[in-house]
């Protein structure tokens, strides 16, 4: 009898656990719901989509103030198209800035502004690459240069501190192409070579070291092959590097919008997932949610305030005190309309998760604030564009990593 007597205990614990585990699932499917639904009635309203929307882009610039998280470290680079000398203009840094907290990681990040970018690109690849950035040497030759010397070029393209490119031309009267392994192993050889070294990114400028080294490369390689090689000045160019690092740094910027919750309350992980995906933001790997343009370029991210990342496995579990919008200013090509795009929904979740809108120093934003960081934005990106570099583009892209 006793063995019997516990026997039918242990099933009825095996049915109370059966009991409990369908009553959670169904009370997060529920909640999962309710979340879906009110997300559904923010977005009831019709809005002006701020991203097609070319009205936007003609009205007068306004004045705005989410907080600014400015790289200080002399440590970027950017690209620009045509050549207009050395002088850069760090103008924008006169303006009085504002900082936002900025979580532990985060990707750098753009718009239907790219596709301008990239559809130049694709015309021709020059258009990428100017010596305003980049150290370019030309490579002649009277006969074509077989493919399997220049596989010997591309294994280099890694030595130098900063990421190299090579275009070629297969005849003078051909289109300019850029050269990757896969493709050389296709082609028949070019007659014409560029390689374009980069002058800065993130981590600083080139060092003259490697200018040298990558210029002495390019000797012995045309020496080989019987080309003739045109290399630029490398004092001249390691200054010019220097100066473009100077003025990347001042525009290298980020604008954040800090959403934090009242009275020491919490956001669950899954009512910002749920509110996130409805938005349109996809959670990645990282731990970041990142929204993204059609052609997948991100516009603007969503990271958590606090230093926990939104990992895909944790989030159903995590609590956080706020969360956090930010957007890489020189990553985005039409930065007013992204920015705008990122507000709007900025205040559909501090409406919907029933927070607070705040600085970094957890002061409550307005209106004017934010109008100012707008205004700081445009004018970060217009200084960008008077020194020939294009927020957003392909070279920016690369150089802003």
């Amino acid at each position: 009898m006793e063995i019997l007597s516990m026997s039918d205990l242990q099933v009825s614990l095996i049915i109370i656990g059966i009991i409990v585990i369908v009553a959670v699932a169904v009370f997060n499917w529920l909640q999962q719901l309710r979340y879906r639904r009110e997300v559904q009635a923010a977005f009831d309203h019709e809005h002006d989509d701020i991203l097609l929307d070319t009205h936007h882009s003609d009205e007068p610039f306004q004045r705005i103030e989410p907080k600014f998280n400015k790289k200080m470290s002399s440590e970027s680079g950017l690209d620009s198209l045509p050549q207009t000398g050395d002088q850069f203009d760090s103008s924008p840094t006169e303006t009085n800035k504002t900082s936002i907290m900025s979580p532990p990681a985060h990707p750098p990040f753009n718009t239907t502004q790219t596709s301008a970018a990239i559809s130049s690109a694709t015309t021709s690849p020059l258009l990428d690459y100017d010596s305003n950035t980049n150290y370019i040497v030309n490579i002649r030759s009277e006969s074509v240069i077989a493919n399997t010397h220049i596989a010997k070029l591309l294994q280099r393209k890694f030595d130098f501190g900063k990421p190299v490119y090579w275009l070629g031309q297969q005849d003078k009267n051909e289109p300019w192409e850029e050269i990757s392994t896969e493709s050389n192993v296709d082609s028949d050889g070019y007659c014409h070579l560029k390689g374009c070294l980069q002058l800065a990114d993130r981590s600083g400028p080139i060092s003259e070291v490697n200018l040298s080294k990558f210029r002495d490369l390019v000797l012995d390689f045309a020496s080989q092959v019987n080309a003739s090689a045109e290399c630029p000045d490398i004092v001249s160019t390691h200054e010019k590097a220097v100066m473009l690092d100077k003025f990347c740094a001042e525009v290298d910027v980020m604008i954040g919008i800090n959403i934090i919750s009242k009275d020491d309350g919490a956001f669950v992980g899954t009512k910002i997932r749920a509110l996130a995906e409805a938005s349109g933001f996809r959670l990645e790997t990282d731990g970041l949610f990142k929204y993204r343009d059609e052609g997948n370029n991100i516009l603007f991210t969503l990271n958590n305030y606090e230093s926990s990342p939104f990992l895909p496995e944790n989030i159903k579990s995590l609590t956080t005190h706020g969360v956090t919008f930010l957007l890489d200013v020189p990553r985005v090509a039409h930065g007013e309309r992204v920015f705008d795009q990122m507000t709007h929904l900025a205040k559909i979740f501090s409406n919907t998760l029933g927070g607070i809108v705040v600085d970094d120093n957890r002061v409550p934003l307005s209106d004017s604030g934010i109008q100012k960081s707008k205004q700081q934005l445009l004018e970060i990106q217009t200084s960008m564009k008077n020194n020939h570099i294009n927020s957003g583009s392909p070279s920016a892209l690369r150089l802003f990593v």
